[in-house]
């Protein structure tokens, strides 16, 4: 016998409706006045303050009074507006005492994916304080919350599993997408990340394990960026997985279905990308660790606002860096010759984003294109190797190889000697110590470039680099790496820096200025603004210790770049929407931009400063904010 029941719908405590429901019910009864602010009150100001009190909860649906509101941060009074007085240890803590308190529980997590369970946890439970301590630590908590950590957590997802998060959209919904999505509690959404999980980092295809990229690449969009928290919407989609461990796996909690077609999941995206729309007009839309990115792309990205991180973030980030390596190098771009290992989305996009700048350097594009040697699993791609070529491969298919194929890195490295080698081939140790040595034999200042996640599978450490180019390569990674000192053969000792090509230098920034411009479209201009941007934000100390990327801790400084050039590349392109800032000057909009970023050292602050203004409107209030509590003055009687 099939049962059916009706869900119960618990309302947050602090909502208008609960509170009426419960003013009216034949079993209410006066809360004690000494206890909390009276319901009149209440009710008052949260009808005058609807966008502050009502959409706290960040990336998971409220199932308690006010979970994110139990900060020991907050004042007494502030606690009895909340209903979480008497819910949490009496004294109000401070921010210092907050992050000692927090950084202490860390370091006793003996394991990575122990510390990044707890450190979700906080977020769950107390978002400001996690982005506080996220944008002071940030050097040392990123790899925790995002790579590489994050890929660990993806595989074991459905084992580490403890509450819901972000939303999941699956195959059997079609035809009824715009009602799940009606069931996120947020009314306002400005940016959505969406996988399909079907290749998270270098780990293949996870199903809905890949939830952890949506959630940890939103993070660094508020860490790095300052979007509020509240107006993002990690969100995976459950479109099966070609992974038969996953499907057999009991503890798996996505469906056990085969992996749809590419025309179905199509099927499906177009009525995903017109739901979310519908909800949320202008959303801005990121695609993410899609298998098969190039389709989407093409078939949304004038119709909608997004973009793809993998092929378009991954370009820009690069293409900053190989600005300022070409600069070192002291060679020209049109002598220039790259070797890319990885000719997936993520290696075509970077390839061709430096032909737009080859191009831009004043080469045609036929003599850009030439400058690049595609590998890939079978070798140097090459318009006459016998096999059908990907069509995003075709563009870099090379004609000029005289019928000859060159079947390993070593053959084409050999062939070609080139100047720069970069890596988007998950291949770890690929670059080898001959090949290294092999790049310092025929250049001054070879550029290397090993840019894949997670570290294990980057395809040549830091030490490596510098120690088999004699400390004369121009680096850059995917993954983090620590500095390293070095004796050259002409025994010269020098502290080496390695620079991180790290995406979260300009997709948090892509979005900033799309969301703040009120872009329709993210033009190509837009993107190789962000490029241009990063690649201006060197400090002199930076350029000096041989840098190709600013310092990571100065993130929201260089997203603020970012975005006032993804902002003028909108208005050049007249896609903006946001008229009132067209006049404005660098610093002006700098200004504007920094005013309107989330700041999560602010937030109780700025929580107190409005329950203030509002119980002022109502009664007086006095506040003892060394002992936390407040007396509110009704009618010339002070009561607490």
């Amino acid at each position: 016998m099939r049962l059916s029941f009706t869900p119960l719908k618990r309302p947050s405590p602090c909502s208008p409706a609960y509170l009426s429901a419960l003013n009216s019910s034949p079993l209410a009864r006066p809360l004690p006045r000494q206890s909390f602010i009276p319901l009149a009150s209440t009710l008052a100001i949260m009808s005058q303050s609807p966008s502050r009190f009502q959409q706290r909860h960040a990336v998971h649906p409220p199932t308690g009074p006010a979970e994110m509101n139990y900060d020991t941060a907050n004042p007494g009074y502030i606690r009895k507006y909340l209903r979480t007085y008497g819910l949490t240890p009496p004294h109000v803590d401070s921010y210092e005492v907050q992050k000692t308190r927090c950084l202490t529980q860390l370091a006793l997590k003996s394991t990575a994916i122990d510390k990044f369970l707890y450190l979700s946890a906080i977020r769950k439970n107390n978002v400001h304080l996690f982005y506080r301590l996220v944008v002071d630590h940030l050097k040392a908590l990123t790899p925790l919350i995002y790579t590489p950590v994050v890929g660990e957590a993806c595989l074991k997802w459905s084992e580490i599993y403890q509450q819901p998060e972000g939303m999941y959209i699956s195959y059997e919904d079609r035809g009824n997408i715009a009602g799940v999505i009606q069931n996120w509690p947020q009314p306002n959404v400005e940016i959505t990340c969406i996988t399909d999980g079907s290749r998270i980092l270098g780990l293949g295809d996870l199903g809905i394990n890949g939830m952890g990229i949506p959630i940890g690449k939103l993070a660094l969009y508020t860490a790095c960026a300052g979007i509020r928290p509240e107006v993002t919407l990690p969100l995976t989609l459950d479109l099966g997985t070609s992974n038969k461990s996953l499907r057999e796996d009991p503890l798996y909690m996505g469906s056990r279905r085969e992996k749809v077609t590419p025309e179905q999941e199509l099927e499906f995206l177009d009525e995903l990308m017109t739901a979310l729309t519908e909800r949320w007009p202008g959303i801005v839309i990121q695609f993410e660790d899609f298998k098969n990115p190039f389709p989407a792309l093409a078939r949304y990205r004038h119709n909608y606002t997004c973009f793809n991180d993998d092929i378009q973030g991954t370009g820009a980030v690069i293409l900053a860096g190989v600005m300022n390596a070409v600069k070192k190098s002291g060679i020209p771009p049109q002598n220039h010759k790259a070797v890319f290992l990885g000719a997936g989305s993520a290696g075509v996009g970077v390839a061709k984003q430096i032909v737009d700048f080859f191009v831009r350097e004043g080469m045609t594009e036929d003599e850009a294109r030439a400058c690049f040697y595609l590998v890939d699993t079978k070798g140097l791609v090459t318009a006459d190797r016998g096999d059908k070529l990907a069509a995003h491969k075709v563009y870099f298919a090379r004609t000029d190889n005289g019928g000859r194929q060159y079947k390993t890195l070593e053959e084409v490295v050999d062939y070609v000697r080139p100047t720069m080698l970069m890596g988007l081939s998950t291949l770890g140790g690929v670059f080898t110590p001959q090949i290294l040595k092999k790049m310092s034999d025929w250049n001054k200042k070879p550029i290397i470039f090993p840019l894949s996640n997670p570290s294990a599978n980057s395809e040549c450490n830091f030490e490596s680099a510098v120690v088999n180019t004699d400390g004369r390569c121009l680096f850059a990674s995917g993954s983090p790496f620590q500095p390293f000192s070095y004796t050259n053969h002409a025994g010269e000792t020098k502290t080496h820096y390695p620079g991180q090509g790290n995406n979260m230098y300009v997709f948090p920034g892509i979005g900033l200025g799309t969301i703040l411009s009120k872009a329709v479209e993210i033009t190509d201009t837009m993107i190789y603004a962000s490029a241009q941007a990063l690649s201006t934000a060197l400090t002199s100390e930076e350029i000096e210790q041989g840098l190709l990327y600013p310092d990571i801790t100065r993130i929201r400084e260089v997203s603020v770049l970012v975005a006032r050039g993804v902002i003028r590349a909108a208005q050049e392109a007249k896609v903006d929407r946001e008229t009132g800032i067209r006049t404005f000057s660098d610093s002006d909009l700098d200004a504007w931009i920094k005013s309107r970023m989330y700041n999560p050292h602010g937030e109780v602050q700025s929580l107190e400063r409005e329950v203030g203004l509002l119980l002022s409107s109502i009664g007086r209030l006095n506040v003892n904010r060394e002992e936390g509590s407040a007396a509110h003055e009704v009618n010339g009687d002070s009561k607490l």
